[in-house]
């Protein structure tokens, strides 16, 4: 109690690490980044086959959070309008991916007229644009395997190095309100160790080094974000996961949260920097480095 009589707000402490809990996150981390190496590799229409499963997958994963139910016409109409901005923008029609997308949310903001309307149709663009963004960086012919390897490179080593630093280290709270576990260390240790893997990726590749880096440590930022921001709306509806389909992670939107954010913004940039060419223009990273 403090001394003025009210209630002190109660102290959250992280329970301590457990070696096998980050052992399962990296190994569920190291199984999808091979899985998606595997197939952006193979082509865009593989790519996009594994696209659609995960978006879809998060679309379930949002009803399921927001409304509560497993199957509703307001998902039903969001899977379609995913579906079908994926096959457009696998065949180079992003564009039209998107505005599918608009559509699918006005219907469904216009279906859902209890509970929460702007969340559910929110979810429309949460699942789908990331997917739209990341099909249109690979349908880039010159460099759009790499840009794609390069954003799920960045957003796995945050992910799992601020896991690890968290853990590990300690420390501070970030957003202790919204995200109780989550560390000023984690933070730190997550966007040094993004910066590094987009700086050695650039030296592999033959890309500007510190460009490629001073864009992963921005990348990892907008990651950090976006696992915020999912934390916030799982804490707004009292969820813990969600759902239980990966281990170590909870469900997809756990583990595609950052990922989500960085492709959306990635794509915003490269749209702003060389429409032609994005996978390009996101290779050639922040103009620090040089050649």
């Amino acid at each position: 109690m403090e001394e003025d009589g009210t209630l002190a707000e109660p102290r959250i402490i992280a329970p301590p690490p457990k070696s096998s809990d980050l052992w399962s996150r990296a190994a569920s981390a190291i199984a999808l980044a091979v899985v998606a190496f595997g197939l952006a590799w193979a082509g865009v229409l593989p790519f996009a086959g594994l696209v659609l499963v995960v978006a879809l997958v998060m679309s379930w994963e949002w009803c399921r959070v927001v409304r509560g139910e497993g199957i509703d016409i307001c998902l039903i109409v969001q899977g379609l309008s995913i579906i079908a901005a994926v096959a457009l923008a696998s065949f180079g029609f992003a564009a039209l991916g998107v505005a599918v997308l608009l559509i699918g949310t006005i219907i469904v903001l216009a279906l859902e007229f209890g509970g929460h309307p702007i969340l559910s149709a929110a979810g429309v663009g949460y699942a789908g644009l990331p997917a739209v963004a990341l099909l249109w960086l690979r349908g880039d012919e010159s460099n759009g395997f790499h840009a794609v390897l390069f954003i799920v490179l960045v957003v796995a080593a945050t992910d799992t190095a601020a896991y690890a630093f968290g853990r590990l280290i300690g420390g501070p709270r970030l957003a202790a309100r919204i995200s109780p576990n989550k560390t000023w260390s984690g933070l730190i240790g997550g966007i040094t160790t993004a910066g590094l893997a987009a700086g050695t990726f650039g030296y592999v590749i033959g890309s500007p080094v510190l460009g490629l880096a001073a864009a992963g440590v921005l990348m990892g930022l907008i990651a950090q974000a976006g696992d915020l921001a999912e934390s916030a709306l799982k804490r707004a509806f009292n969820v813990k996961d969600a759902s239980q389909l990966l281990p170590g992670h909870g469900g997809f939107m756990d583990r595609m949260d950052g990922l989500v954010t960085v492709a959306v913004a990635v794509a915003l940039a490269a749209l702003f920097l060389d429409p032609q060419a994005p996978a390009s223009a996101l290779l050639a990273g922040l103009p620090i480095g040089g050649e």
